[in-house]
C-alpha cells in the first residue's frame, strides 16, 4: 500500500528570492536567540519571586514596589518584556503567514499583530519605569499601609 503526500501550499511564489534581506532566516534566528535569553530571563524570575524570601506569601503591592525601585529589575523585567511580545508577535506572525492565503487578509492580520505588540510594550514600559506606589500628592486614605511609614 503506497501512501502519497500532497505538494505543500506555497503561501507566496515558488520562484525563489535571492535580493534584499532574509526577513524569515533573520526571524527563525531572533525565535532561537530569544528563547534561550528567555529562558534564563524567565527561570531568574522565577527564582527570585518564589524561592528567596517567603515564597509566593511575599509577593503583593508593597514586594513590587520595592523590586521595581531598583533600576536592576526595573530593566531585567523590561527585557523580559521586550523579548516576550517580540517573540510572541513573531510567531504569530509566522502562523498567519502559513495559514492567511489572501493576501489582503494576511497584510491586515500581520498589521494587526504588529500594532498589538507596539502598543503593549510602549505600555508595559511605561508601567514599569513610571511606577510609584506612594505618589506625592496621594490622599493618605487611598495610599498602602507601607507609604505612611516613608
Amino acid at each position: 500500500m503506497a501512501t502519497t503526500i500532497d505538494a505543500p501550499r506555497a503561501p507566496y511564489s515558488s520562484a525563489p528570492r535571492h535580493r534584499g534581506i532574509n526577513w524569515e532566516k533573520w526571524g527563525w534566528v531572533y525565535m532561537r536567540a530569544s528563547g534561550v535569553v528567555l529562558l534564563i530571563l524567565i527561570f531568574g524570575h522565577l527564582f527570585v519571586n518564589l524561592m528567596l524570601g517567603d515564597g509566593i506569601k511575599a509577593i503583593d503591592f508593597a514586594f513590587v514596589g520595592g523590586k521595581w525601585s531598583d533600576p536592576f529589575w526595573q530593566w531585567w523585567d523590561v527585557i523580559m518584556l521586550w523579548l516576550a511580545f517580540i517573540h510572541g508577535g513573531n510567531g504569530m506572525r509566522t502562523i498567519v503567514n502559513d495559514y492567511a492565503t489572501r493576501p489582503a487578509m494576511r497584510t491586515i492580520l500581520k498589521g494587526a499583530i504588529a500594532v498589538a505588540v507596539v502598543v503593549l510594550i510602549v505600555l508595559g514600559t511605561l508601567v514599569v519605569f513610571t511606577f510609584d506606589p506612594c505618589p506625592a500628592n496621594g490622599l493618605p486614605s487611598e495610599l498602602p499601609d507601607f507609604c505612611s511609614t516613608l
